[in-house]
């Protein structure tokens, strides 16, 4: 298990405001997105440069053109390639980005061109993985595709103690690719989900408290 002084805190932000105050209240890591979605969305270019210009912690963009499923049209993915190419331009550490088929497995054939146009960021697949009927072997699948750095996932259930068993697993079983964990984590509960699941990074709209 890793002690809590190695743990990767990225906070989840949504405006320039919460980016500043993520940063000092100990967040080594920034997710950026439009929170008008639950889930987020892509942030605007002038989010981005503005965040960019005001934090000194790596930044990692979303990459979802908009709300609702995760299966794309041809005209979205290309939307998705210009938001990425934006986010290599501005000097972004990282996107997150997930696509699946419309029978709910990552689409890994779609998703491949992406993660080649974002080299040399990091690339983390998304929450879409939790959609899926079985995020381990869906992220055994991942191992094999060069380029894929991270994977921010719940372990298929709403919550990170909810899919904690899934979670050991995958963290179990990573090789190039490091397990992010997500759902529900804040400042109240990291000691125990550190305790519980043993992976090094985890994410939270509140892993570093209100912000």
């Amino acid at each position: 298990m890793e002690s809590i002084e190695k743990i990767v805190i990225e906070a989840c932000v949504g405006s320039l405001q919460q980016s500043i105050n993520a940063q000092q209240c100990g967040a080594g890591r920034l997710e950026l997105c439009d929170l008008e979605d639950p889930d987020g969305t892509t942030p605007s270019e002038a989010m981005m440069r503005a965040v960019k210009e005001a934090v000194n912690i790596p930044i990692r963009v979303i990459i979802r053109p908009r709300g609702g499923d995760f299966v794309y049209s041809p005209s979205e993915i290309e939307q998705m390639k210009e938001s990425i190419s934006l986010a290599r331009r501005i000097g972004m550490d990282g996107v997150v980005l997930g696509i699946l088929t419309p029978d709910n497995h990552l689409d890994i054939s779609a998703m491949q061109p992406l993660i080649d146009l974002a080299k040399p960021l990091h690339v983390v697949v998304h929450k879409a993985i939790d959609y899926t009927d079985d995020p381990l072997a869906e992220m055994m699948r991942l191992q094999e595709v060069a380029g894929v750095n991270g994977i921010l996932t719940s372990g298929g259930h709403t919550t990170a103690r909810e899919g904690a068993e899934v979670l050991r697993s995958m963290v179990a079983n990573q090789k190039q690719i490091r397990i992010i964990v997500a759902g529900k984590v804040t400042n109240d509960n990291l000691h125990e989900l550190v305790a519980l699941i043993g992976a090094s990074q985890y994410h939270g709209k509140r892993i570093v408290g209100p912000i």
